[in-house]
């Protein structure tokens, strides 16, 4: 295993930074890396820029699987601590909450209740942190052999396309809200710029919110309540969880979409920084894992790195792990103010359902995306059937029950895509009859697809 060089304990953990240039400005054409960071007041603004950024997302997580909002937002900036610190502060990014997790949870809330989702959550994580491990002591070779870009794009298409009923439930309560969610997202991302247009989601809720409260679509009295018995200050609620042997059907293919949203973002800040991350691609994964499993442990969604703070990076061009920490600072900070979790969880299923077809839709296209940024070949009928398969089972949410588990449509879908490739494809080299994607082991350079 990788260790951070040696020195003083702050420095091991990734703790000091150097002073970039003045502390002021960065010059054109250079960034400032992991370990350098600009004046404290500048540091603390794009780390607020960063909250900003992993806001909206990370909170529709929780309203839509109706975990605690203010729950989620502290284990959020807890796990990106943790990822921090794990990693030496060499690779940067903020943990939110991952839309992987919102069919399992759903799921497996409907069947064993909350503390049995959390389950699943703490389940999965720790699959993750092992498979951190191996990673770390094997390298990724063998992981890209097992998820060449054919079965990561189906892999991460088919949950998207899997959660579409959700989203269309939602949709249908407030029809009108949610269109004017809706287009409001739409609009945003291609008539603004820069840092505006990357947070169309967050901007589009916040209109569709305003929206909502104007057709009295909004409760407030719940808020009174919160007030008069939490006060202003005061821990999010906490819940352990329950483990139940047949959600490892639902949660573990969740881990195969976070190992590869793992390492596209470490190799895509290494692309944009210039760094060698390769050695912290295991550590990053193990990260990952560990701040799943305490988030889970306490009443959080599981995590993953954001792709919305990547484009936070690349506008500022500062990739200071500093700024990372402010933000996670600031998350945990707003999660004990009680009044903040109990505002979001006031947000109506209709301004839910205009964000959630396009997050849904974005996360199938992404998968989408993975095949042709990788110029998967269609005509080869191992990838075609592999893939047709597999997305009908996804989509159309096949349910099995065997050996005491239940395997839903994501769980089947992810297993399909796997055995029906590498079975195909070993008999197709064996036989010699139709060649295999000849840029299989490509995936480490794709940037992370969900967030």
């Amino acid at each position: 295993m990788t260790s951070p060089e040696p020195g003083p304990p702050a420095a091991r953990l990734g703790l000091r930074w150097r002073l970039h240039g003045d502390g002021r400005t960065v010059a054109p054409g250079r960034v400032v890396g992991p370990r350098e960071r600009l004046t404290w007041p500048r540091t603390a603004t794009i780390g607020a820029q960063h909250v900003v950024a992993m806001f909206g997302a990370t909170f529709l997580v929780p309203l839509i699987t109706g975990f605690p909002p203010s729950t989620t937002l502290f284990f959020s900036g807890l796990g990106t601590m943790l990822f921090l610190l794990v990693t030496a502060g060499r690779v940067p990014s903020y943990l939110g909450s991952s839309f992987a997790f919102i069919a399992p949870i759903t799921a497996s809330t409907a069947q064993f209740g909350p503390g049995g989702a959390l389950g699943g959550v703490v389940m999965a994580g720790a699959a993750l942190f092992l498979l951190g491990l191996l990673v770390q002591a094997a390298g990724t070779g063998w992981l890209q052999r097992l998820m060449p870009p054919l079965v990561t794009g189906t892999i991460v298409a088919l949950i998207g396309f899997n959660l579409a009923p959700s989203a269309k439930d939602n949709f249908m309560a407030a029809p009108v809200t949610a269109l004017v969610t809706l287009g409001s997202i739409v609009l945003i991302s291609v008539l603004l710029r820069g840092l505006p247009g990357r947070l169309s989601i967050l901007l589009g809720v916040l209109i569709g919110y305003v929206t909502a409260v104007l057709r009295g679509e909004v409760d407030f009295s719940g808020l009174g309540a919160v007030w008069q018995e939490q006060g202003l200050v005061g821990l999010p609620p906490f819940q352990a969880p329950e483990f139940h042997l047949p959600l490892l059907g639902l949660f573990v293919p969740v881990v195969l979409v976070l190992v590869a949203e793992n390492i596209g973002h470490v190799k895509s800040v290494a692309l944009m920084t210039g760094d060698d991350l390769d050695p912290w691609i295991g550590r990053a994964i193990m990260s990952d894992g560990l701040a799943t499993v305490v988030a889970g442990s306490g009443g959080g969604s599981g995590t993953t790195t954001y792709a919305e703070n990547i484009g936070v990076m690349a506008a500022t061009r500062v990739y200071s792990t500093a700024a990372y920490w402010v933000a996670a600072l600031v998350a945990i900070l707003l999660s004990v103010f009680p009044v903040v979790g109990a505002a979001v969880a006031t947000v109506p299923a209709g301004v839910l359902g205009g964000a959630a077809t396009v997050l849904y839709g974005m996360i199938g296209m992404l998968g989408v995306r993975i095949w042709v940024q990788n110029r998967v070949d269609f005509s080869n009928p191992v990838n075609l059937t592999t893939a047709a398969v597999a997305m009908i089972i996804g989509i159309a949410d096949y349910t099995w029950e065997a050996f005491g588990l239940q395997f839903a449509g994501i769980a089947l879908g992810t297993a399909a895509t796997l055995v029906v490739y590498h079975v195909m494809a070993g008999l197709a080299r064996r036989r010699g009859t139709v060649g295999t994607d000849p840029l299989a082991p490509d995936t480490t350079r794709l940037p992370s697809p969900l967030g």
